[in-house]
């Protein structure tokens, strides 16, 4: 299992260079932020939204001295608006008092803050501070499942089962990869079997639609001629930027 998990890490490399977090940022903070916000709603959705919110609230001094209503309103197209305004306010706050207005490079201090766990920390850390981490979100649980890697359920449990296979240096990019596999081809429902580029490899082959044809359809984003997630892609970024959000 664990040779057949490296190989499809490999061959997900190959197939995804340019795999990197699909939330638009350009510091630490935006990143946390973020994060927070693309809880139960799409990265296209926070990338469309937090323009206008780091326009008016750059800096976590700012965001804690926030109006929350006008900080609601900003957010509202996440859903979720209100639980989200008092995580990003708990946690500019505390960024603020706590940390001199400077995102924490820990863990441990990052889980402290409000809204923030374990999958929050782990992509920051990896992709804003160069710390190895492995983000179990629903895309990344579903597929390791898929693939036999683990039984595990609970994000902790898979996290840990996840981190004996891959060597430490592979945590964050294997992250990126198996999510952008999820979210273009493995998908949850109709996953595209016949046009998978990991299939001979994949014990779960056969769940999804085999006839390549069909399943070229299925694909999404860049993978299917579509546009990506982010406004602002990295410059590898082989798909269209996606677009802002109407009447913004």
């Amino acid at each position: 299992m664990v040779r057949r998990a490296r190989r499809m890490n490999r061959e997900l490399a190959e197939v995804y260079p340019y795999a990197h977090p699909e939330l638009d940022f350009r510091n630490s903070f935006e990143l946390l932020c973020a994060t927070v916000l693309s809880a139960q709603t799409t990265d296209l959705r926070v990338n469309q939204t937090t323009p206008a919110l780091f326009a008016a609230y750059p800096t976590p001094e700012d965001m804690a001295a926030a109006d929350p209503e006008r900080l609601e309103e900003l957010i509202r197209p996440t859903g979720f608006f209100r639980a989200k305004a008092k995580s990003l306010l708990g946690l500019s706050t505390a960024l603020r008092d706590r940390f001199d207005g400077e995102v924490p490079g820990r863990l441990e201090d990052l889980v402290t803050l409000p809204g923030v766990g374990r999958k929050t920390a782990n992509v920051v850390l990896g992709n804003a501070f160069g710390v190895p981490g492995i983000t179990v979100d629903t895309h990344f649980g579903r597929l390791v499942r898929r693939f036999r890697w683990t039984e595990q359920q609970d994000p902790e449990k898979v996290e840990a089962e996840i981190a004996e296979i891959f060597p430490k240096s592979e945590w964050t990019m294997l992250s990126h990869r198996v999510v952008f596999h999820g979210r273009r081809v493995c998908h949850s429902r109709k996953p595209a079997c016949g046009a998978c580029p990991i299939a001979h490899d994949c014990p779960s082959y056969g769940e999804g639609e085999l006839d390549p044809e069909k399943a070229k359809k299925l694909l999404k984003y860049e993978m299917g001629g579509q546009p990506g997630q982010r406004l602002r892609p990295p410059a590898d970024y082989p798909g269209q930027p996606a677009p802002p959000l109407a009447g913004r």
